[in-house]
């Protein structure tokens, strides 16, 4: 590729990223809070498209120098490992031969980047980001031998939606704080987290979602049948909080091949627009053959791409909740599954560590006791005797308190508070 073009592309970039932190709300996002970087580590931010990675890179170097340079650029297209060099040497023109940062996003877009990386991280401090889960594996994964640090991050929290609105979580909450909060949370539920949207308009969202489906699934993976592979992602979308087998997609694609139903479902995992959550069982075998319960990565791409409008209030909380879930199962290091017996009683959430079971969690939209269905306590109770688990939690909508049940304890912790501090659950 010419090195003029490589040039203009960088700069006028790196004129974006001023612009952006210029004029924009741009907010510290909680993840970045634990990072500390140094040579010789790589840092690979992992997530979503749009959740914000470029952002966040640029925010741990915006006090010191450093290069950049998105590769998810049509004027890029086509730009090749021998490029790298180039466009290295263009850094130190620009930004001198003591630069030390450098950030390289959605560099997966360029084949046999990782001896690049490798190279480089032994001297400065690199972050490298992606919108695959595939970027960890393979040749870099054998390169790096451990020595980066891996982020998955995902759009915006509650927590940081209201940091966004400028409001202050107060220390003690009053009747008009926690009326002013659950206005808010209904306001995050019906929007979701992707920070493009507060400035660009819900419509956004769909483009988001697709350029995940176009970018991130057909392109990447050569996909002929893309109608059929849309209506896959649309179902499961569609259906988040909800049992699936690859067998029931047969019924809304053409495709019925169960090997290309399921490798179709692991392409829009690695592009992280799902994740699943396995049921729990002591025995592997049950494990691997019961349903997986599915789940959106943001609550405002189900209500973007759903058919009809989602009113079912209960399957979004559950959403939320798993998300806050698998994002501590990702960067913390617990496990997520759900438990449901032969009678089918269900509880949404079972958090393991280690061997042990440390926390049974349901999630209703309950607004006062008498809305909370006898089947959830039921349930928690005989997930709590079966698992051996004695700390049960109900997310409601705007409850709080307890239920003590056959010696057991539930504690009920409304929706707003669970996300502003999840060890309350």
């Amino acid at each position: 590729m010419d090195k003029e073009t490589l040039r203009f592309v960088i700069v006028d970039q790196r004129k974006s990223i001023e612009g952006k932190f210029r004029d924009k709300n741009i907010i510290v996002r909680e993840a970045s809070k634990s990072i500390i970087l140094k040579a010789p580590t790589a840092f690979i931010v992992l997530g979503v498209r749009r959740s914000g990675k470029s952002t966040l890179s640029e925010q741990l170097f915006i006090e010191d120098k450093f290069g950049y340079i998105n590769f998810d650029d049509e004027r890029l297209l086509g730009a090749t490992k021998d490029d790298l060099n180039v466009i290295l040497q263009i850094f130190y023109e620009l930004y001198g031969s003591d630069l030390g940062n450098i950030i390289l996003d959605e560099i997966q877009l360029v084949p046999g980047w990782e001896p690049f990386v490798s190279r480089l991280r032994d001297t400065k401090k690199v972050i490298v980001t992606g919108s695959s889960s595939k970027l960890l594996s393979g040749e870099l994964s054998t390169r790096l031998t451990g020595r980066q640090i891996d982020l998955l991050l995902f759009p915006f929290s509650f927590n940081e939606f209201l940091m966004y609105k400028h409001w202050d979580i107060p220390k003690a909450f009053s009747t008009t704080d926690r009326a002013e909060v659950v206005g808010l949370l209904d306001e995050y539920m019906n929007s979701g987290g992707f920070p493009e949207q507060f400035t660009l308009g819900r419509q956004i969202i769909r483009n988001i979602y697709n350029d995940i489906i176009t970018k991130d699934v057909v392109i990447r993976h050569k996909i002929k049948h893309i109608d059929d592979l849309r209506q896959v992602a649309r179902f499961l979308v569609s259906n988040s909080s909800k049992e699936f087998t690859y067998s029931s997609l047969k019924g809304v694609t053409r495709a019925k091949s169960l090997i290309t139903l399921s490798n179709w479902v692991r392409y829009l995992e690695e592009a992280y627009l799902i994740f699943k959550i396995e049921r729990f069982s002591y025995k592997l075998k049950q494990t691997i053959l019961a349903p997986k319960k599915i789940y959106c990565v943001d609550v405002g791409i189900i209500k973007e791409i759903s058919p009809e409008p989602m009113g079912n209030k209960g399957r979004l909380m559950e959403n939320t909740v798993a998300v806050e879930l698998i994002k501590g199962s990702k960067n913390v290091g617990f496990e997520v599954f759900y438990w449901k017996d032969h009678q089918g009683r269900e509880v949404d959430f079972i958090i393991k560590e280690g061997r042990e079971i440390t926390k049974l969690i349901q999630a209703t939209y309950a607004t006062s006791r008498e809305a909370i269905e006898d089947r959830e306590i039921k349930s928690l109770v005989m997930a709590s005797k079966e698992l051996r688990c004695k700390n049960l939690f109900i997310v409601t909508w705007d409850y709080e308190g307890s239920i003590v049940t056959e010696g057991k304890r539930i504690v009920l912790v409304p929706l707003w508070k669970w996300l502003l501090d999840k060890e309350l659950g």
